[in-house]
C-alpha cells in the first residue's frame, strides 16, 4: 500500500515491474588506490550503466549519481530524519524515495507524509491488513530505482527475497557495539539495560550490512560511547542516539559517495573522503 500526503505526485504502480534494474559490478582498484587488495563496489543501473554512474571527472573529483534511498522505520525515526534532512541540505549526495513502515501510524511514517515522501506498509499482517507480501514490496522498490535500503529502527526480519534481491545493500544500525548485545529479541531500551547489567564499561552504535539473522551481517561502522558509572538505561540510550545521528548520515554520505571498499578477506570498510589512501 502506498500512501503520500500530496496527491498530486504520481508514483509507481505496485505491481508494475521497472524498466530499470539495478546490477552491480566489483571493481579493482589501482595499486596505488587500494589498501592489500581491496575491492570497491559499485552500484549501476543497468540500462545507463555510464551516464548515470559516472557523469564526469574534475581534476582528482569522481562525480557519481545521486543515490536513490528506501528507509525503513517502525517508530519515531529519529535516524531517518536526520538522514532525510543530510540529504535535503546537500551533505548526502542522496534522495528518501520512499519509507517503509509496519506501522502506519507511526512517528516516522507521518513526517514522511508531511515531507511528501511516500509510505508503503510492509509486511502484511493482521494488524495491517494493506500490507504487501514480500514480493510486492522488491517490486515497488525497483518501481523507485533504489540503490540502497537503511533500516532506521525497523524491526521485523527483513525477507530473504530482499536481502537476495538487494545484496550488500541493506544496512542497518543497532544501538550496542555488536556482535555484543544483538539478536532477537535486542532491541531498543532492552539492549541498554542488558548493557549496564553486565558491567560493560563502553557501549555504542554499530551499523551493519542485513542479512538474514538479527544483526549479525559484517560490520561497516561503530562509534564508541562511555558507560557511566551511576547510568540509567534512558540515560544511556539518549547518548548513544545522538551518536546513531551523527554515525547514520556519515555512513549514508560514504554510500552515497561510493567510499565503502571491501578487504579481500570479506571485511567492509569506508574510505576517507580527505584521504583516498585512509580507511576505517
Amino acid at each position: 500500500m502506498l500512501s503520500s500526503s500530496s496527491p498530486s505526485l504520481a508514483y509507481p504502480s505496485c505491481f508494475i515491474g521497472s524498466k530499470h534494474q539495478v546490477s552491480f559490478k566489483l571493481q579493482h582498484l589501482p595499486a596505488s588506490e587500494r589498501m592489500r587488495s581491496v575491492i570497491r563496489l559499485e552500484c549501476a543501473n543497468s540500462v545507463e550503466k555510464v551516464s548515470n554512474v559516472v557523469s564526469e571527472k574534475e581534476g582528482s573529483k569522481l562525480w557519481v549519481k545521486r543515490k536513490r534511498l528506501a528507509v525503513f522505520v517502525s517508530g519515531g525515526g529519529s535516524n531517518f530524519r536526520s538522514i532525510n534532512q543530510a540529504c535535503i541540505e546537500g551533505s548526502a549526495n542522496g534522495d528518501v524515495v520512499v519509507l517503509v513502515t509496519n506501522k502506519h501510524a507511526c512517528g516516522g511514517a507521518q513526517y514522511a507524509r508531511d515531507k511528501s515522501i511516500p509510505v508503503v506498509l510492509f509486511p502484511k499482517t493482521k494488524d495491517e491488513p494493506n500490507g504487501l507480501s514480500p514480493d510486492d514490496l522488491v517490486k515497488v522498490l525497483r518501481e523507485f530505482e533504489v540503490d540502497f535500503i537503511l533500516l532506521a529502527g525497523y524491526l521485523k526480519l527483513i525477507p530473504v527475497e530482499l536481502i537476495r534481491a538487494y545484496p550488500r545493500s541493506i544496512f542497518n544500525i543497532h544501538p550496542s557495539l555488536l556482535p555484543a548485545f544483538g539478536g532477537k529479541g535486542y532491541y531498543g531500551m532492552k539492549v541498554h539495560e542488558a548493557v549496564i547489567a553486565s558491567g560493560a564499561r563502553y557501549s555504542g552504535p554499530t551499523i551493519h550490512f542485513v542479512d538474514e539473522q538479527y544483526d549479525t551481517g559484517r560490520i561497516l561502522a561503530q562509534k564508541v560511547v562511555p558507560v557511566l558509572a551511576n547510568d540509567t538505561a534512558e540515560e544511556l540510550a539518549a547518548r548513544v542516539l545522538r551518536e546513531e545521528h551523527k554515525l547514520y548520515v556519515e555512513v549514508t554520505t560514504a554510500l552515497c559517495e561510493d567510499r565503502i571498499v571491501w578487504r579481500e578477506d570479506g571485511v567492509p570498510l569506508i574510505r576517507s573522503k580527505e584521504n583516498p589512501e585512509e580507511y576505517y
